[in-house]
């Protein structure tokens, strides 16, 4: 059975005492609900904190990108071996926002995933299409070229440690979502290319969330469809009630 998740990204928002605080209220509201992984990817200086507060509950800490590089001239930039010593144990890789506002690529998202994987994160690997691709009639395409670029020299074995966030890029920050049956589908492209990429066993273990707007109104209609494994979450994730009701959805 592969497992849902259900990953909050918080972009740019919250100090470490709002983190500190948040965590401290979301923390009994989710407690005892199990069944989905429950990841709150925060940004750098919040991290020691959130896994402070973290502790002893059912929250991970992860964040929201990495470099691939392990150490150098590398201006702003993060290593997976300063992650690993404040605890976080996921990373986001390749979001849409990374892509359209600082130059990331699949080959960057690639060269990522791969240095993640190898420091033992779990990655996050974001994928989708934008608007003009999904009005030409291209998404399938567009998802399944991603898929394979991302993933490229990725073992099997290394995949096990993979979630796919699929973020059609066109519902991010704009009020609008996919449809359920447009998020089925295209997890579903997603998945059949995982399957012609490993095999059908790695396709059905694989996690493939939904991260194009899912909030607490639309979450459980999402969830339902079998392609569907979770959600990665982002203004719903910096509300308490909001983020709860997600994971309750998840665990209905």
């Amino acid at each position: 059975m592969r497992r849902t998740v259900i990953a909050g990204n918080w972009k740019m928002n919250m100090t470490p005492s709002q983190t500190a605080a948040f965590i401290k209220e979301l923390a009994p509201c989710v407690a005892g609900k199990d069944a989905c992984d429950i990841v709150l990817c925060v940004p750098y200086v919040d991290i020691a904190t959130a896994v402070e507060a973290a502790k002893g509950t059912n929250i991970k800490i992860g964040a929201e990108n990495v470099h691939f590089e392990e150490k150098g001239a590398y201006t702003g930039e993060v290593s997976c071996a300063m992650l690993k010593e404040i605890g976080a144990e996921y990373v986001i890789i390749g979001h849409s926002e990374r892509r359209q506002y600082f130059g990331e690529t699949d080959t960057t998202v690639n060269l990522r995933t791969k240095a993640a994987l190898a420091a033992g994160f779990k990655a996050i690997v974001c994928l989708g299409e934008v608007k003009d691709e999904r009005l030409a009639g291209i998404t399938d395409e567009i998802v399944s070229m991603q898929t394979k670029l991302d993933l490229a020299g990725i073992s099997a074995e290394d995949l096990k440690n993979v979630i796919i966030a699929y973020e059609p890029v066109w519902a991010i920050g704009t009020g609008l979502t996919a449809t359920p049956e447009q998020a089925d589908e295209t997890c579903g492209v997603i998945r059949k290319t995982i399957a012609d990429l490993y095999g059908d066993e790695a396709a059905e273990a694989i996690t493939i969330q939904y991260g194009g707007s899912m909030n607490d109104k639309n979450a459980a209609e999402l969830l339902a469809k079998v392609n569907v494994d979770g959600g990665l979450i982002g203004g719903a994730s910096l509300k308490v009630d909001a983020f709860t009701a997600i994971v309750d959805a998840a665990n209905a």
